[in-house]
């Protein structure tokens, strides 16, 4: 009963299977690998994009920064959520790839920016001139940091403001297929079709051992980001063996059923604690992860029953009145059980 993170799951067996495959024989390196071809097809296709240039990296932090980097001048501003990934998980990473942009946050409910706060951030900054940070892009998380999805009309209402200002847009896709999966629409109309000029495609979280695709809808930046991945130490030699992850992650629709898996379990984790006397969603949940607030008591039994989770905010303690309400984030994977929901359920009843 492991819901501390879909980073806990294990991989895929089709993505195991398609590694052992992938080590049979030689392949040419850095991504010049027969797979990386066809995964370059696959994508293009999936995306309605047969221009889009496509790039595989290891990890979703250096997705989102190398992405970053191509759209922004160090002197610039990255537009993004206060509870942002980019801002509360990558260690500085985004600010560090871009050589010292600044990420400005933006509010809004449930870590979604509403256009009305991100044009008030937009305009705001760059009133002084040469002694200010300047107007430089717009990045979304998708699904959010606390389980809430942007579909196609709300994108595209962020990404409008962004071009009436003349600033490209980056979605940090790290779970975009449990965002794709509740929104019920085309990647090419969650991206592209949106507003979005570059896309953050994560594997990792979904099933994968670790693989993160860049998808960038216009090609005439894709020769920039290719110097920026080898110059940041992110160009894999034996590249095939993120290629056959990729792969086998977008055949037969595998990573729409595995995300599809993910949210039906959130749904039915979200569903049940919400019919436990005390227990309230601090946030909807819209893909899959859930976060809630249920008695101390309810947490204790849980733990003690060899169910994990994180507390969240972590400054919460399991000391204290068993009555007193304690918020948690519980995260479902494309490998969580009716069993694991159903169990972890029973705990926090009692």
């Amino acid at each position: 009963m492991n819901f501390a993170s879909d980073n806990t799951a294990p991989t895929a067996p089709e993505i195991m299977a398609a590694l052992v495959a992938a080590n049979q024989g030689s392949a040419m390196p850095y991504g010049n690998d027969d797979l990386m071809v066809q995964v370059r097809a696959r994508i293009r296709q999936i995306f309605e994009a047969p221009e889009a240039a496509v790039y595989l990296v290891a990890t979703g932090t250096a997705a989102n920064a190398l992405s970053c980097a191509i759209l922004v001048q160090p002197w610039q501003a990255v537009f993004c959520h206060r509870n942002a990934h980019i801002e509360e998980d990558e260690c500085g990473a985004p600010e560090f790839y871009t050589g010292g942009s600044k990420l400005v946050l933006v509010d809004g409910d449930h870590a979604r920016m509403t256009p009305p706060a991100l044009d008030r951030a937009i305009g705001f900054t760059g009133r002084g001139g040469v002694h200010n940070v300047q107007r430089g892009m717009v990045s979304i998380t998708n699904a959010t940091e606390h389980g809430t999805v942007y579909d196609p009309k709300a994108v595209k209402a962020l990404a409008d403001v962004a071009r009436s200002y003349g600033l490209p847009v980056h979605m940090d896709g790290a779970r975009f297929t449990n965002a794709l999966i509740t929104a019920g629409c085309t990647p090419a109309e969650l991206t592209w079709k949106a507003g979005v000029d570059v896309l953050s495609f994560g594997g990792t979280k979904n099933g994968c051992m670790g693989v993160e695709a860049v998808v960038i809808f216009d090609p005439a930046r894709a020769a920039e980001f290719e110097f920026r991945r080898k110059r940041a130490g992110h160009l894999i030699s034996k590249h095939r063996y993120l290629s056959a992850q990729m792969l086998a992650y977008l055949t037969d629709d595998l990573w729409l059923r595995l995300a599809h898996q993910a949210n039906a379990a959130a749904r039915h984790l979200s569903n049940g604690l919400s019919a436990i006397p005390g227990a309230t969603l601090v946030h909807p949940t819209e893909a899959n992860a859930v976060f809630a607030a249920w008695p101390r008591s309810g947490h204790r039994r849980a733990e003690g029953g060899g169910a994990r989770y994180y507390l969240w905010p972590g400054d919460q303690s399991l000391s204290g009145p068993d009555d007193e309400p304690l918020a948690a984030r519980l995260v479902c994977s494309w490998s969580t059980t009716e069993a694991d929901v159903e169990g972890i359920l029973a705990l926090i009843r009692g």
